[in-house]
């Protein structure tokens, strides 16, 4: 019996933002063994297939490994990765999700403006 090779998750984060720069600087030690991290404002960067950057840029990505993640379900995923279970089990519940989602929602069009 053979296995499928898991692939490692990407996260798309923009290091030109400064909350999401400390978020990362703060999870980097959990996330970098399972994660690969992935500057979208370095000027090298180039969108997976299907994406553009501007949409990368107004909402964080995940990539887990068999699907993209966008917005407050992405961060949920790269929180559970980093190991911060219990904090995405209680932000995961059905009516604290869609409040969570709203408030970063709302947020990340703000800071688009």
């Amino acid at each position: 019996m053979s296995s499928q090779p898991t692939r490692k998750a990407r996260l798309y984060y923009d290091h030109s933002c400064g909350l999401c720069r400390r978020e990362i600087a703060h999870l980097r030690p959990r996330l970098e063994p399972h994660a690969t991290l992935v500057d979208i404002s370095d000027p090298d960067f180039d969108p997976p297939p299907g994406y553009t950057l501007q949409a990368m840029m107004e909402r964080i990505h995940f990539h887990d490994g068999e699907r993209m993640r966008v917005g407050f379900a992405a961060t949920l995923g790269y929180w559970r990765l980093a190991g911060l279970r219990l904090t995405t089990a209680i932000l995961g519940l059905p009516g604290i999700f869609h409040i969570a989602d709203f408030a970063y929602n709302r947020w990340a069009a703000w800071r688009m403006r």
